[in-house]
């Protein structure tokens, strides 16, 4: 990773308002300067249609607040409400794991879970990652061990291998196996993802890197 990463997507996590001044009709573009007008113009305008709800998250350890309509996904919100693209929209049936986010401490599907649900929660996406430089082995170690290919996957993967490491620091290679087990890769990366986070748990607690031997495997490959 680039030194400057961090602060990059440091800058881009605190480019998200903190509270909405704006309130915008998704259906007719239409502004207003709060909910209750926009709600009024939900009922002249758009009767028996559902009027956007306003919903406050804690959002990579910053409080913010999203507009969204009440079918609206997390993964919907994140990226065309907060402008954060890292949670990618693949299957959007739950099934590859690319849109893995950590919602409450916990590694949830964000194009399964209606940002509705969310209120008051804490959201960890790959951009709060990205910019905690408490996490950069973790990302070094990805990129190191060429954990991934065309990288439209990787943030979902790292995301899951977070999220094992909050809650197991020192894991074994089948328990990293077990954890990205819902996560799919169509380049087929996998036999590298392990040792990614291996080496991350390893110098995260103080230990050194795993040797890379001239096949770029690791030491016992």
């Amino acid at each position: 990773m680039d030194n400057h990463e961090p602060a990059r997507t440091s800058e881009m996590i605190r480019a998200v308002p903190a509270a909405l001044d704006e309130y915008r009709c998704p259906l007719c573009g239409a502004c207003f300067a709060t909910r209750a007008e926009l709600a009024r113009h939900y009922e002249g305008e758009h009767p028996g249609v559902v009027a956007p709800v306003v919903v406050a998250l804690m959002l990579n350890g910053e409080s913010r607040q999203v507009l969204i309509e009440p079918h609206w996904t997390l993964q919907r919100a994140l990226q065309f409400r907060l402008g954060l693209s890292g949670t990618k929209h693949m299957c959007d049936r739950g099934a590859c794991g690319s849109c893995t986010v950590i919602l409450g401490g916990r590694p949830v599907l964000a194009c399964t879970t209606l940002a509705i649900e969310c209120e008051g929660m804490e959201v960890q996406t790959i951009e709060g990652v990205a910019a905690d430089l408490r996490w950069k082995p973790l990302v070094d170690a990805y990129c190191r061990w060429d954990a991934m290919q065309c990288g439209y996957c990787t943030p979902g993967f790292l995301m899951a291998a977070k999220a094992l490491l909050d809650r197991n620091p020192h894991p074994t290679e089948e328990e990293c196996r077990a954890a990205l087990a819902g996560n799919i890769c169509i380049c087929g990366t996998y036999p590298r993802h392990a040792t990614a986070i291996l080496e991350a748990a390893m110098l995260m607690g103080g230990e050194g890197a795993i040797p890379v031997s001239e096949d770029g495997g690791g030491a016992d490959a």
